[in-house]
């Protein structure tokens, strides 16, 4: 945070690619001691932007895929054997605290996290407009809200940090879980939604908005099993009127429909910038063949056999959006070859043609990651309103989501048809609380496949459920496997934890 440069690098993360450009190429010429910092507001919304940059994807360090697909039933490592060993190790969990992206991911959300808090602190001081303070704060809280939801989310009792603090100081115990929720979670995000904006325009297109915050708070609520709470909350996320479900499902994948309408929060990727603010998983995801890729997290054979199919054998479109499979082409229109990946399958969700970004340059990727789109909030809302004993008022808002992927095929030139084929994904009609419960279970999978969800979903859903879908896993056990272990690097300096 002392240097000007990663400050540099945070702006750019947002996207400011116009009116910074010739910024963005000046050479660095001194460093800014923080003393001399946090004196402007231009410095303030510098400081802001670089508590974003620990979610993006344009260093390998960042590995919620693994986490969320990998650790799942839904992927396989993917990759040549032996490469990046440690996946492979959370593929099969045989994890170590010691592993390097159980390591870096804690290193990355607590970054995210100091970062944070020191936007909370500086911040209230400096004199600048009381708008964009407020804002600037609000997207503070929400940030580091979501830091904390994926980290209880992924290692369980955590240290809490809520203030920066000397090296002395980090002698502390991890606080339960519950407590995170309430006391920064749910608190965070109740400040961040007074001070948030319902949107953005220009430049800041990207930052944290009312909506997010409110839906970030129903997922909290949800995650909690606090199914009354989620439920209003989703609500008053579609009461806003700013979201909608696209036309054509692929569309949220396409660099072309950035930043919109479905999309609740993103992560900014750019290309060609200077710094590096491309998207890696570009590359990490696409196949070598003709592409420089590297094949990882790859589609299961069991994922595939998820998506429903008519008497016919038309399938569900979000299958091919979502998966490269024998018979079908890959995303620049050639025949896909099976022997492209280990299982057969390369996932689709996070690659770009090579007219998009060339072999050369196949890591730095545009697409944003979305992190929150409106299609997962529909579903929130039919979970905790089944869960609540309110299955009729579920099954509208399972529905749309399922009406949006068959009418794919009235908006989207590239299907072979330019109707609904008969019998594909018929509105779910069931109200038995428990039939209801798999078929919102089933749509969520299909629905949010590779967008790094499935294995938090399980673990939520509880052993049962947990264990059943990675009974292939031999090694996973609800009781030991709930939570990936406390890094060691932690373990060797945080003399406070309790285990």
């Amino acid at each position: 945070m002392k240097r000007i440069q990663a400050l540099i690098i945070a702006t750019a993360f947002l996207g400011m690619t116009s009116s910074c450009s010739d910024f963005l190429n000046e050479e660095v010429r001194a460093d800014y001691p923080e003393s001399a910092f946090y004196q402007t507001q231009a410095q303030a919304v510098l400081a802001m932007n670089a508590a974003y940059v620990p979610l993006a994807f344009s260093t390998d360090r960042n590995r919620l895929w693994v986490f969320g697909d990998v650790a799942s039933d839904d992927a396989a490592k993917g990759g040549d054997p032996g490469d990046q060993a440690d996946i492979g190790l959370i593929d099969d969990f045989q994890i170590f605290p010691s592993n390097g992206a159980v390591e870096s991911q804690w290193g990355e959300w607590y970054e995210g996290i100091s970062r944070c808090n020191i936007v909370l602190q500086k911040v209230p001081g400096i004199t600048m407009s009381a708008d964009i303070k407020n804002r600037i704060l609000g997207e503070a809280r929400f940030l580091r809200a979501l830091y904390y939801f994926y980290l209880v989310n992924t290692y369980g009792p955590v240290p809490v940090l809520l203030e920066p603090k000397n090296p002395e100081e980090l002698q502390i115990a991890q606080s339960p879980v519950e407590e995170i929720y309430t006391r920064v979670i749910e608190a965070d995000l109740a400040e961040a939604i007074k001070n948030l904006p319902a949107a953005h325009s220009g430049s800041d297109v990207g930052r944290a908005t009312k909506g997010a915050a409110t839906a970030l708070l129903a997922k909290a609520y949800l995650y909690q099993k606090k199914w009354q709470p989620a439920a209003e909350t989703a609500a008053q996320v579609q009461a806003l009127g700013d979201y909608e479900l696209l036309p054509v499902y692929r569309q949220n994948f396409d660099q072309n429909f950035k930043n919109n309408k479905e999309a609740i929060f993103s992560v900014q990727h750019l290309t060609n910038q200077v710094p590096f603010m491309g998207n890696r998983l570009n590359q990490w995801f696409a196949p070598r063949q003709n592409e420089n890729g590297y094949f990882f997290n790859a589609p299961t054979p069991d994922f595939v056999a998820e998506f429903e199919k008519t008497s016919a054998g038309v399938v569900d479109p979000r299958l091919d959006y979502t998966v490269a499979r024998a018979g079908k082409p890959w995303i620049d229109g050639t025949p896909y070859d099976p022997t492209w990946s280990p299982t057969g399958y390369l996932n689709k969700k996070h690659v770009q043609p090579l007219s998009e970004v060339s072999k050369s340059t196949k890591a730095d990727g545009n697409l944003n990651y979305v992190m929150i789109r409106y299609a997962d909030v529909l579903l929130w809302q039919a979970e905790a309103l089944n869960e609540l004993g309110r299955s009729a008022e579920a099954l509208t808002f399972l529905n749309q989501v399922r009406k949006r992927a068959r009418e794919s095929y009235l908006h989207d030139s590239t299907l072979d048809s330019t109707a609904v084929p008969a019998g594909l994904l018929p509105n779910i009609v069931i109200t038995n609380q428990s039939a209801l419960r798999e078929a919102i279970y089933h749509e969520r999978r299909v629905e949010l496949g590779f967008e790094f969800h499935r294995y938090y979903d399980l673990m939520r859903w509880g052993k049962e459920y947990a264990e059943n879908a990675l009974k292939d896993k031999p090694s996973f056990q609800y009781a030991t496997s709930r939570y990936f272990p406390i890094p060691q690097s932690e373990r060797d300096t945080n003399k406070g934890l309790k285990f």
